[in-house]
């Protein structure tokens, strides 16, 4: 049997309301969506919903990752192979990047499965993340939101099993993004919805349950994508669902994810599952896909998952449109960008393990924990004589905090640790948090974040952030 085998989401924190939008404070309870912060691209989420994918899980079992999105920030550089090192996987992992279209998300848990199946890898971990733009005053900005989905897929202890898919291949110029456009850009809604997403949506769907010999009352939660509420409500009725089977779309509260949209709908259906549950899922993107999945037993013994509710729960609002246009770029700057190359490529390499990794050293005399790597132990100053320790998934507390006004940031101040790790102190900005609720003492973990964009190209590295109540 091959499937899912765990599971995890991210959604950022930072809430853009609808009210917002128009120019008012936010309102309480209001519609918004999820919009990735200043520090946040497709890659940083995708590393952190694989990070709780993960949990409880030994790294040395993932044999491949494939990264699917339409916003990976390089045209040339593999996004899978970043995450990898990102995530301290084995070198000899194999990678894919997946992208150009709104269904590669669902296509990449697909390939993963019948990769496993075909032998060459027996554990695949799956991400679909997006962080699309539209236009600011556009129709397409309220419905576009940001978030990753990963799972892990394998053969062994499988909490979904992949029953079947039917697939469809459509060309259509509905939306689109040509390269070097920073902005989504759309044709008219009428002929988006009736001529690409809705008839193609549906060919999908009723081509998988034709396969199966199945009916969609056979499916105890329907995952179904769509561009905005009234599009999806409009496939509902054309597939003649029952409502109470139709996984909430999250709409004026997550937002179309684009890639991940599909995949963040899948995670929150397998947060409700019971063994014995079937699942379907749909998702388009020039064409569309759909995938049937029967829930087993090992779905009631995973632990605790960071989910779609989990990420939910947590969230910030943005008090002004202003503070969300300079997070994203959009704002007028005092200064162009620089043009020049930036952090030397040598420097990079050389330190790679530290800054992407997040590894320092543990002494193997007296085993006390150190970054970043040097020659001679801190503490009982033998030389030469360390292991590699991975410090990304353990956790700290902060000894001493200053708030930084200068440095670059949407909403100042910039909050700048020492933050303690196993022994090593460590100097990290502080996300996710304010300076009230800052204090001496508190424990945090670590998120992958862009650090900075000298050069105009993204720079990561690690980010503390509170340690939260559960899980």
């Amino acid at each position: 049997m091959t499937g899912i085998v765990s599971y995890g989401a991210y959604v950022p924190p930072t809430r853009l309301g609808f009210s917002t939008l128009s120019g008012l404070p936010p309102k309480e309870g209001g519609p918004e969506k999820a919009v990735a912060w200043n520090d946040e691209d497709a890659i940083t989420m995708a590393v952190t919903a694989a990070v709780n994918a993960l949990r409880g899980v030994e790294r040395e079992r993932v044999d491949a990752v494939i990264f699917a999105s339409t916003t990976h920030p390089f045209a040339e550089k593999q996004g899978a192979a970043l995450i990898a090192h990102a995530l301290d996987l084995r070198r000899d992992v194999q990678t894919l990047d997946l992208g150009g279209s709104l269904r590669a998300g669902s296509s990449a848990l697909r390939s993963a499965v019948d990769t496993v199946k075909a032998g060459s890898a027996a554990c695949v971990l799956v991400l679909a993340s997006d962080c699309r733009m539209a236009a600011p005053g556009s129709a397409l900005e309220r419905n576009m939101g940001d978030g990753a989905a990963a799972f892990l897929v394998g053969d062994r202890d499988v909490v979904a099993t992949v029953e079947g898919h039917h697939a469809v291949a459509d060309e259509i110029v509905d939306v689109w993004r040509k390269a070097g456009d920073s902005f989504v850009h759309s044709w008219e809604e009428r002929f988006v919805v009736q001529e690409g997403y809705t008839p193609s949506t549906v060919e999908a769907v009723n081509g998988l349950l034709g396969k199966l010999g199945a009916t969609a009352s056979d499916f105890t939660r329907v995952v179904i994508q769509g561009p905005d509420a009234r599009s999806h409500a409009t496939v509902v009725r054309k597939l003649k669902l029952d409502p109470a089977a139709v996984q909430d779309p999250l709409f004026g509260r997550l937002g179309n994810a684009g890639a991940a949209f599909a995949p963040l709908l899948l995670v929150a259906a397998l947060e409700q599952a019971k063994p014995g549950d079937r699942l379907l899922m749909a998702s388009y993107g020039d064409g569309a896909e759909a995938l049937a999945l029967s829930v087993s037993e090992h779905v009631e013994k995973l632990e605790p998952r960071r989910g779609v509710s989990w990420h939910l729960a947590r969230r910030w609002a943005i008090p002004r449109y202003e503070i969300y246009l300079k997070a994203r770029g959009l704002g007028s700057t005092e200064y162009p960008a620089t043009e020049d190359q930036g952090l030397s490529a040598t420097i990079h390499h050389r330190e790679r393990d530290a800054d992407i990794a997040f590894k320092g050293q543990r002494c193997r005399a007296c085993n006390a924990v150190q970054f970043p790597p040097q020659r001679v132990c801190e503490s009982c100053f033998s030389r030469d004589d360390f292991e590699p320790f991975r410090l990304s998934d353990r956790t700290g507390s902060v000894v001493t905090y200053t708030f930084d006004f200068f440095f670059p940031t949407p909403d100042p101040p910039t909050i700048v640790t020492i933050t303690e790790v196993d022994g090593a102190r460590i100097h990290l900005q502080l996300v996710n948090s304010t300076p009230e609720n800052t204090a001496i003492g508190q424990e945090v973990e670590f998120e992958f974040r862009c650090i900075h964009k000298a050069g105009g190209r993204p720079n990561y590295y690690w980010k503390a952030t509170p340690l939260p109540d559960a899980p």
